[in-house]
């Protein structure tokens, strides 16, 4: 059912001001509000608004605070939890939670499960399967997936049809990495100095996390297994060629903007402004897209390297969990209930925040009528089918910093992929065999 503007309006102002807050201040156990944390852009915090309106109406007797995460929520939600004011109900992230859950942050979501048993088995028959196992860690659940985050290219339908361009419309079609890279040339353009006028392909992700992707997209998983892995694929021929070809798109072929071109501007202003044809991302970038002046865009599939089985993308999702020491676990599992199962899934998909993680909500006419610009939606409604999962680890922190130092000198061009055979695979294999 539609939230009316009216009753939204008059539920957020309930709640609304808390979103201002930074911090989390008096969530001690003699507050009766519900604490929410949670790190959004100002357009998506205004879409969880709706959520949590529609939840406040149909839960009068439940006050939900809104707290908003600044740059480094894991940070906030171990001070916080280390200082007794850990929120109530928590975002979680596909890579993080298993530090917190390793801790005791997090709740085993089991037992509330067990004590729903109705509502257990409608999740069960509704769920994105590969989603939902993605909070399975160690014989725990320790959240639900409340979205679906993966990666896919944003385009420019104007700039790829002037120049006779038609990218797939769904993952089976797929394209691969020759005719990215020939498409992608294509799209680039330079004045008579040489200046790019028009980029052919920009990322909106995390660098060293989109060139993994690649390396994912020739047929290789990120570690064995994903959940819980002892071995990481960063040692594997298949990952680092497809580690390479993304570097090279800057480096060598000059088609997307080198790290230090980045330094003077940004990747979302280039795609949002017309001055770039492709732009990596998810679907956290569509509100801010959507509101791009004259901006007439569209989804895509990944490329699929030599070695892959066509595009493929990330199990990227967010989830809600529960604060272990929560006094507030039933009022928290009624929310949980809510965000994550058919009612607030419906009311995301109308929203147009999320991709959801319900099929009955990604399916559904809200979700298609909250996306009418885009043509090729299958792109986002099978996206989690054709992805595959990121490692779920509680040592993941330490192998992501030991990334960061190796992918670097290859994506500014001043080493090969093949250096992190040496640099990078021993030592974080090293850190999951001994977590």
């Amino acid at each position: 059912m539609k939230l009316e503007r009216r009753a939204f309006l008059r539920t957020a102002g309930v709640v609304g001001a808390s979103l201002l807050a930074p911090a989390l201040g008096g969530c001690g156990a003699d507050d009766d509000a519900l604490t929410f944390f949670f790190q959004a852009n100002p357009e998506e915090a205004e879409g969880r608004m709706r959520v949590i309106a529609e939840f406040a109406r149909r839960h009068p007797e439940i006050k939900v605070r809104t707290v908003l995460s600044g740059p480094d929520p894991m940070q906030q939600m171990f001070t916080f939890c280390a200082g007794g004011k850990c929120p109530d109900v928590l975002m979680a992230w596909e890579l993080t939670y298993a530090a917190l859950a390793e801790r005791g942050v997090l709740l085993d979501l089991n037992g509330m499960l067990d004590r729903d048993p109705e509502f257990a088995k409608r999740l069960h028959a509704d769920s994105i399967p590969a989603l939902y196992d993605t909070f399975a860690f160690k014989g725990g659940q320790y959240a639900l997936p409340e979205q679906w985050s993966g990666n896919f290219l944003f385009y420019n339908r104007k700039i790829l049809a002037a120049a006779g361009r038609t990218p797939p419309a769904n993952w089976k079609s797929g394209w691969g990495f020759a005719e990215f890279l020939d498409t992608a040339r294509a799209l680039t353009t330079r004045d008579r100095s040489g200046r790019v006028r028009q980029w052919g392909f920009v990322d909106t992700w995390v660098p060293h996390y989109s060139a993994g992707l690649f390396g994912l997209n020739n047929g290789v998983e990120w570690a064995v297994p994903h959940n819980n892995p002892t071995r990481a694929n960063f040692a594997d021929d298949a990952f680092i060629e497809g580690v390479q070809f993304y570097a090279d798109l800057s480096n060598r072929h000059g088609v997307a903007p080198t790290p230090a071109e980045l330094q003077s501007f940004s990747t979302m202003d280039l795609f949002a402004q017309g001055k770039a044809a492709l732009a990596m991302g998810g679907h956290w970038r569509w509100s801010s897209f959507s509101g791009a002046e004259d901006l007439d865009f569209d989804v895509t599939a990944l490329p699929g390297g030599p070695k892959g089985q066509g595009g493929r993308s990330n199990i990227g999702t967010t989830g809600l969990a529960i604060a272990a020491d929560s006094p507030r676990r039933d009022q928290a599992w009624e929310f949980l209930k809510f965000a994550a199962g058919p009612e607030g899934q419906a009311v995301i998909a109308e929203s147009g925040l999320f991709v959801p993680v319900l099929h009955s909500a990604v399916r559904s006419a809200g979700f298609t009528e909250a996306h009418t610009r885009v043509r090729n939606l299958d792109i986002l409604t099978s996206g989690a089918a054709h992805a595959n999962p990121l490692p779920v680890t509680g040592a993941w922190a330490r192998v992501d910093a030991l990334m960061g130092r190796s992918f670097g000198p290859v994506l500014r061009g001043s080493a090969a992929a093949t250096t992190l055979r040496d640099r990078l695979a021993p030592d974080a294999d090293e850190v999951l065999r001994n977590q």
